[in-house]
């Protein structure tokens, strides 16, 4: 099986504070995720000035204050960004971060040189940044929380239409042909991985449907992990069970701090606990062949039974119901020919608890 991508969600829990922000790659990093993810926009370019908030994000900061705001208050500038980016190259873990907006997409590839792309369950929709973000050629994770079949089937349209034409403006035409054709299709499959997701903080587990991810990965035949906004790490846990190649979970420093996303995230010790577990499904799942595992082979004498004698037998006699058990250990005749000896004579005389021969 192939490992597991796992990916510590930051998002915005750094507050706005490079230093908080360095704390959480360091966390990060020994709690064995492969990558950390931020948030880079653009306040002014990604929300309108009089924009309300979500009703988590009402509970969770000042009910009053404007989702500009808040955004404003919590956007990290391009230098934050080059210093945190090379922290992560200092500690050995992954860089990553969801542009929002257009020119912060060009500032992630171009400066900042991430390896891969990740557009939130917001940017599903959004033409402009799907063409834009396949026009890089970098591979494309996208999250389609709050999506249908057919919402996603008209992004990887976008995409498939980005890889192929570098210059021209797309139509309904043109988006079906490039997605149904064999180049089209070939860029989607090496360079396009979705994430099922439930765009709710925290997500209750009655709304989570992780056979959607089944479903998903029949309906496009692409890689499909799972982007987990539940509170704990069962769901995560469920979720590479059943096949997830990538897990994105948000994380914090203390679940406490004030800000938007802390109260729905993962501490790092928790997170420590979710990338193990991960790590051991990945083991236990092995391959689809049944059949003894290596472990197993030095127990099968141990566990498994002989046919012996229940009393003792002189030679000659029959072996009969009451004559014959089956016992521990293992090695002997197999208790599934018990049978087999009823009504046989005794080769020789047995003393009683002696495999028979």
């Amino acid at each position: 099986m192939a490992k597991t991508f796992i990916i510590a969600e930051a998002g915005v829990n750094h507050n706005g504070s490079v230093e908080l922000a360095l704390e959480l790659v360091d966390k990060a990093s020994e709690a064995g995720a492969d990558a950390i993810k931020f948030q880079t926009f653009k306040t002014d370019l990604l929300v309108t000035a009089d924009a309300e908030k979500a009703e988590y994000q009402k509970v969770t900061t000042d009910r009053e204050e404007s989702q500009f705001d808040m955004l404003k208050r919590l956007e990290l500038g391009e230098a934050d960004h080059m210093i945190i980016a090379n922290h992560c190259r200092q500690v050995g873990i992954e860089f990553m971060s969801t542009p929002f907006d257009l020119e912060s997409l060009s500032f992630l590839t171009q400066r900042c040189q991430i390896r891969r792309l990740k557009l939130s369950s917001g940017e599903l929709t959004n033409g402009p940044m799907l063409l834009a973000a396949a026009r890089t050629g970098i591979p494309i994770i996208l999250s389609t929380g709050m999506g249908t079949l057919g919402e996603i089937e008209d992004a990887l349209m976008m995409l498939a239409f980005g890889y192929l034409h570098p210059e021209e403006h797309p139509t309904d035409e043109s988006l079906l042909e490039a997605y149904i054709s064999e180049r089209g299709q070939a860029y989607l499959a090496e360079s396009v991985s979705l994430l099922h997701c439930t765009t709710d903080y925290p997500a209750p587990p009655h709304s989570i449907n992780l056979r959607a991810m089944d479903t998903m990965a029949s309906a496009f035949g692409l890689p499909v992990g799972y982007s987990d906004h539940s509170e704990g790490i069962a769901v995560s846990l469920a979720a590479v069970a059943r096949g997830a190649l990538l897990v994105e979970k948000h994380f914090t420093l203390d679940r406490n701090l004030p800000g938007p996303d802390h109260r729905s995230s993962l501490e790092p010790s928790e997170l420590k606990a979710m990338v193990q577990g991960v790590r051991d499904i990945e083991a236990a799942l092995g391959r689809t062949g049944k059949f003894p595992s290596a472990v197993e082979i030095c127990n099968r004498l141990v566990a498994r039974k002989s046919v012996v004698a229940a009393r003792d037998i002189a030679a000659g006699q029959a072996f009969t119901e009451d004559s014959l058990s089956c016992k521990r250990p293992g090695g002997g005749i197999s208790a599934m020919r018990y049978w087999e000896l009823l009504g046989k004579a005794a080769n020789r005389d047995y003393r009683k608890d002696e495999k028979i021969e």
